[in-house]
Parts: C-alpha cells; sequence; structure tokens
C-alpha cells in the first residue's frame, strides 16, 4: 500500500517483515536508509552475530576521519588533566586558554558519542554504551568530572561493553571519574586499626544497591561499612603522582583500614589494595547481581516489566559464564520473550534514542552535532549530565508526558522541514534540506498502523515527513 499519495514506485510495496524492523530498533538506533534491505538480505541470526562481535565490522572511512580530528577522545584521564593543567597564578592569557581547552575537551566528547551513535555499523556496541554509561553513571557538572566523563567512556565502558561484566565493573571502580563521583576518594580509615574514622559510604553504597546486587539484594548495613572499609585508600593521582601511576587510580596505604573484614557473610583479610578487589569478585559472581544485572537488559531490551521466566534464564547464563555480556545477550536476543509480537514496537524511546532515530532514518549527514545536544539539553536527557547515580532511566513512565511529546514533534518539525544545521555550513548556507518523505517511508518498512497513514496521506506533501518522524511508531522501538 502507497503511504499519502507517495507513487507506488518510490515507496515500499508492503510492510517488512515485523521480525526484521524489531531486531533492527532494539540492537540499533533504528534504521538508517538500506539497512533494512541488508537485513533481509543478509538474514536476522546472521545480523545478531555480526553485533555482537563489533571489531569485524568496518568502520566506514568518513567517521574514522571525524574521530581522527578531535584532539582529545583518546588522551587518558591523566593526560586530560595535563592537557587542562594551568600554571600557579596564570595570567588573563593563560586563563583564556585553559577555558578554551575546557570547553574542547567537553565538547569532543559529545562529538564523539553522536557521531558513533548516528553514523557507525556497530550499532550494537553504541546501544551497549549507552546503556552501561547509564548503569555506571557519573555526572559532568561535578567538579572535573566534566573534563573526565569523555575519557571515562572511552577507558571503563566502551572496551568492556560486550565483554565481561567483572572487567567492566573493576574499570568503572579504578576510574578517577567514579572515585570523585562517588566521593571514594575522600573515603579514609582512622590512625588506630579498625576505626572508622573519615569513612565515606557513597560508593560502597551505590557499588551495591546500583552496580551489582541491587537494591533487593540481600545486603545489610553492615556490608555497607565492611566496604567501605575494604575501599578506603581507593583514590585518584595527584599532579606529583601522574607519571608513576599512568591510568589515574591511586592506592594510598596510609589511608586504608587494615584490619580484616567480613563482607557478604566471607572473610577479607586486610591486605591493602587486594581487598577491593577480592570485593568486586564477590560481587560479580553473586546470583543477586546476576539477576540485577539480567533484569536491567532484559527491561531495556524487551519491556518494561520483563518476564520473570526470561530474567530467570539470563540470570544462570550470567552465572554459567561467568558474567560474559556477549553471551547473555546472545541468550536474550534468541529467546522467545524477546520475540514476542506484543514486544514489537511497544518500548518507549528514550529521548536521546529518538533524537538518534531521526537523524538515522532521515539519513542526513552529520558533520555538526551541536544542534543534537541542544535538543537533548531541552528534553531532559543532556549527555554525561544525570545528576544521580542511578543513570537515565529507560522506562515510559519517565519519559511520556504533554510537555516531552511537545518538545519531541518540534524536533521532529525542524528536521523534516531541513532546520536542524547537522550537515554543516558551506558559505553561510544551512546545507539541510526538507525531508522527502518517499524514501523516508522506505527506510522505515511503511511499518505504520492504518491511522497513521491516514493522518499522513490527509496532509500536504510538506508536512507528511514531519508526521512520518513525530508519528507513534517512530516515538517507540
Amino acid at each position: 500500500m502507497a503511504l499519502g499519495g507517495i507513487e507506488p514506485s518510490n515507496a515500499a510495496p508492503e510492510p517488512v517483515d515485523p521480525k526484521v524492523l524489531h531486531i533492527i530498533n532494539r540492537l540499533s538506533f533504528g534504521p538508517r536508509p538500506g539497512d533494512i534491505q541488508r537485513v533481509q538480505s543478509m538474514g536476522v541470526e546472521s545480523y545478531i552475530k555480526e553485533q555482537l562481535a563489533p571489531d569485524a565490522i568496518p568502520k566506514p572511512e568518513k567517521l574514522k576521519n571525524q574521530l581522527s580530528r578531535l584532539e582529545t577522545i583518546h588522551l587518558s584521564t591523566v593526560k586530560v588533566s595535563e592537557y587542562f593543567r594551568t600554571p600557579p597564578n596564570p595570567s588573563p592569557e593563560q586563563k583564556k586558554a585553559s577555558q578554551k581547552r575546557d570547553t574542547q575537551i567537553q565538547n569532543e566528547a559529545l562529538r564523539a558519542r553522536l557521531l558513533r551513535a548516528t553514523t557507525s555499523p556497530r550499532q550494537l556496541q553504541e546501544v551497549m554504551v549507552d546503556f552501561w554509561f547509564n548503569h555506571f553513571n557519573v555526572n559532568a557538572n561535578k567538579d572535573n568530572i566534566r573534563l573526565w566523563a569523555g575519557s571515562y567512556e572511552q577507558e571503563a565502558i566502551r572496551p568492556h561493553a560486550l565483554g565481561r561484566f567483572r572487567d567492566l565493573l573493576g574499570a568503572t571502580a579504578r576510574h578517577p571519574a567514579m572515585l570523585l563521583y562517588l566521593d571514594n576518594w575522600q573515603n579514609q580509615a582512622g590512625k588506630s586499626s579498625g576505626s572508622n574514622g573519615r569513612l565515606n559510604e557513597n560508593y560502597a553504597r551505590e557499588l551495591m544497591e546500583l552496580h551489582t546486587l541491587g537494591a533487593n539484594g540481600g545486603y545489610t548495613q553492615h556490608d555497607v561499612i565492611a566496604l567501605a572499609r575494604i575501599f578506603t585508600g581507593w583514590g585518584f593521582t595527584r599532579p606529583m603522582q601522574q607519571k608513576k601511576h599512568s591510568t589515574g587510580f591511586y592506592f594510598n596505604p596510609e589511608h586504608h583500614d587494615f584490619s580484616d573484614k567480613v563482607f557478604l557473610k566471607q572473610q577479607i583479610k586486610g591486605s591493602g589494595e587486594a581487598e577491593g578487589e577480592q570485593a568486586l569478585d564477590i560481587l560479580a559472581k553473586s546470583p543477586a547481581t546476576a539477576r540485577n544485572i539480567s533484569y536491567k537488559l532484559a527491561q531495556y531490551f524487551v519491556s518494561d516489566r520483563p518476564p520473570n521466566t526470561l530474567v530467570d534464564r539470563l540470570s544462570k547464563r550470567f552465572i554459567d559464564t561467568d558474567g560474559d555480556i556477549t553471551a547473555v545477550l546472545e541468550t536474550l536476543f534468541q529467546s522467545p520473550e524477546f520475540w514476542d509480537s506484543k514486544n514489537f514496537n511497544a518500548k518507549f524511546k528514550t529521548p536521546y534514542q529518538y533524537v538518534v532515530s531521526i537523524v538515522r532514518a532521515t539519513g542526513m549527514e552529520v558533520n555538526n552535532t551541536i544542534p543534537i545536544s541542544r535538543h537533548l539539553e531541552s528534553m531532559a536527557m543532556p549527555l554525561y549530565r544525570y545528576r544521580t547515580p542511578e543513570g537515565y532511566p529507560n522506562t515510559q513512565d519517565r519519559w511520556l508526558n504533554p510537555d516531552a511529546m511537545t518538545r519531541r514533534i518540534s524536533f521532529a518539525t525542524a528536521v523534516a522541514n531541513g532546520q536542524l544545521s547537522i550537515a554543516g555550513v558551506v558559505n553561510n548556507q544551512n546545507q539541510s534540506k526538507p525531508v522527502d518523505p518517499a524514501p523516508l517511508v522506505n527506510t522505515l518498512g511503511n511499518s505504520f498502523s492504518e491511522s497513521t497513514q491516514q493522518a499522513i496521506a490527509s496532509h500536504t506533501s510538506s508536512l507528511r515527513s514531519a508526521l512520518i518522524l513525530g508519528s507513534p511508531e517512530m516515538m517507540r522501538r
């Protein structure tokens, strides 16, 4: 059926296989032009296998060139600190140069994330980076984290997004952005062995409640205190130490409680830095952690209220594979719950998912990510700046409200009318052009309900792309 007066020769002749759309919408941020045809050609199973092994997917040359021009995104946390450092009593010129570097570091981190999300063919990797950054959230508005958010993603999140959970857990635990955000750098023991001294429980509490066991994971306040004592002395390097400690992590034995502890009913001998690693091992292997992570993955990929049967199966897979994230996802994507048609196009997109999916669907050339960032701010989802440790939620009840819908429609209209200047400016002329509805329908697989098709058909051609991008089907994945 042709949609809205679009010539049949240009439109999808009929809706595509819902399973093809479903797998693209869940394993990616939505189809780009040609994606549906590609998945149809290679098959759903081959697409899943491809996305689970992102290193084998070639990066487009343009994306590689764009990322290579970002001077700061591959700087380590320590190098970022050196890059930003200003001398004592800086001159006005030095202050201005420092502010310029500060802005550059922040903008390049945002640009890199958005370029990858909108144009990288390694879409599942980008989806999992988004998932894990929220799971191990840090807020860039707090102190130096504004400079470290990009290196935190690059060093702690991205390399382990499809790896072993224990490696991901350890990388976040040792990263200066996390140690600063949850105040563990202030977590210090008293002078006498076993004294609570200046214990700071923030990281210990969130490590169990959010990162591993879950709020109902069976731990007690005694465990919170024991874990805080275990992590005393875990902090980050100061300028005088940075050459010796290249990662930015620094264990200070003078601030550690070397007494023996009992954590989650297990004895931990006072041994310094190794105690923290032992505690992370215990947490990563806990069945409660397996269930908490499995629930969150099922909620993200299947439904806001995932069935217990699926969570149980994923938990078992998590335990059996020692927290192999790829193996757990493989089980998830093969599950009958994932393929239950009632879950197709049923997850309400977060603002980030919605904005990125629109950019991808239009096939627009992305050279300028600033307008995208600004629209995310207007939709209450600025990248790297969620204030509290639990990260941005991904459920409908958080994002579906009248104000949010108005802002989404405004964004969709701006894109459809060629008013979003993401292609860049040449000779002061906006390169963006109004979006042609015919190829847009084809890209999205003509997957609209009859009522949506009628609504689109009842308007003039100039409004159809805006109605497509603002449709109920586009709001969901």
